[in-house]
């Protein structure tokens, strides 16, 4: 098989791989980082493009890459769950989610053309939510619960997100820029909802909340970035991601705001890396991100008078998201580069809505990583990663389906680990 053959094939089992991936909670939902590099540097990186699934954070970063091939893979373990007292409709106690282990790939390829310009392919999921909490006694007041954590037996949220971006970058002088048109596949379930859409009047679509297996959605976004040598040994980098106005979760129109949309919020990202030494690079990123913009994400629970799937109805109550990114990158010799780096990230989940959340409890804030690269030759290299997220909590007042408890807590937290490793391989 040539080579340009086996390129095609690894490409379409990454897609094939990504597409049928659990997604992941970071900053709320969207990943921290990208491949094993952006990862041991905590996602860090906008003004430093070091390999070809540097598109993913800012498309002008593979302008210098050259001709290279860049596969990874992520382990996961987010640890979720919650503890409630006093509640009178979540089950109470200590619950766990289940479906703690996930495989994460990312695939790109980047091309010189003869102009000096790079085209880039890149295959990669973004963050998302995905919890399973079991069945289980619920000594509930509310009437016909049937157990679980809401009354309607195992319940849960699966959330992936596929995005796939064809980049085009060049350098001109001082500096780079470059334009990715990314396509995004959404696949969503969710389970043990029913006592929701049983409520008269609650949702706009009661047959279409819950237990209705997988739906899909897709749509179109824009990615642009820049690269400047403002001074030597000193880059600026900015990226910008506008919002992905994404097709509806038909199946799903009763539980999210305006007959089913959840589209991807746009984000923004900008840095500076700085050459302190030759063998010694730092970084620093700060992203927002605009949860709020998006009423599924960011209407709360309840939303006045407003039905769940109805206009402008209910959400997670999610805010907005900033992310500091601190990076370094030591070159301790010509085979051997170390990799370092810490983020927080504010919490997008408000005491005000811990009920609903108990499905997406994305609420960590500090990111601890490390990571390297071994250059076995030439042209190949082994990259590696390892994550940190320490236990992050939000506790507020329990929401029942006929108001709020005020003698109710519910406490929701989350841990993560992760490890990554990946091969760069360069033509």
């Amino acid at each position: 098989m040539t080579t340009s053959g086996k390129i095609r094939n690894l490409a379409g089992a990454a897609v094939l791989a990504l597409a049928a991936t659990p997604a992941l909670a970071t900053e709320g939902y969207f990943a921290l980082g990208y491949g094993p590099i952006q990862s041991g540097q905590a996602g860090a990186g906008v003004a430093n493009g070091e390999d070809a699934m540097s598109t993913a954070i800012n498309p002008a970063g593979v302008a210098g890459v050259g001709n290279e091939l860049s596969m990874g893979l992520q382990a996961f373990r987010p640890v979720r769950g919650y503890d409630a007292t006093g509640t009178g409709f979540v089950n109470p106690g200590h619950n766990s989610s289940d479906h703690a282990f996930f495989p994460v790939p990312n695939f790109a390829y980047n091309h010189v053309l003869g102009n000096g310009g790079v085209l880039n392919f890149a295959v990669y999921g973004n963050g998302g939510d995905n919890t399973s909490y079991p069945s289980g006694p619920n000594p509930s007041f509310a009437p016909g619960c049937a157990g679980g954590v809401f009354c309607a037996g195992q319940a849960g949220v699966d959330l992936t997100q596929l995005l796939v971006s064809l980049t085009y970058a060049q350098k001109i002088g001082a500096i780079s820029y470059g334009i990715a048109p990314t396509f995004a596949l959404q696949r969503f379930s969710a389970v043990g909802l029913n006592y929701f859409a049983g409520v008269p009047g609650l949702s706009a679509h009661p047959l279409a909340v819950s237990n209705q297996g997988f739906d899909w959605s897709h749509g179109f976004g824009l990615r642009v970035g820049i690269q400047a040598d403002v001074a030597p040994g000193l880059r600026f980098g900015l990226s910008g991601q506008t919002k992905f106005a994404m097709s509806k979760f038909k199946k799903y129109e009763g539980l999210f705001a305006d007959g089913g949309d959840f589209s991807i919020p746009a984000s923004v990202t900008a840095g500076f890396a700085w050459d302190a030494r030759k063998d010694l690079t730092l970084m620093m990123d700060y992203q927002y991100i605009w949860y709020s913009s998006i009423p599924s994400l960011g209407n709360p629970f309840p939303n006045g008078m407003t039905q769940l799937g109805g206009p402008n109805g209910p959400g997670f109550g999610w805010s907005d998201v900033g992310v500091i990114k601190l990076g370094a990158s030591w070159k301790q010799s010509p085979k051997m580069t170390w990799r370092f780096g810490y983020a927080y990230s504010t919490n997008p989940v408000p005491s005000t809505g811990v009920t609903i959340n108990i499905l997406a409890p994305g609420v960590v804030r500090s990111h601890f990583t490390a990571g390297g690269s071994y250059k076995m030759d030439d042209k190949n290299q082994i990259d590696f990663a390892v994550q940190y997220v320490p236990w992050s909590s939000v506790s507020g007042l329990e929401v029942t389906p006929s108001g709020v408890n005020p003698a109710s807590n519910i406490k929701l937290s989350m841990e993560q680990f992760a490890a990554s490793v990946g091969w760069t391989h360069r033509f």
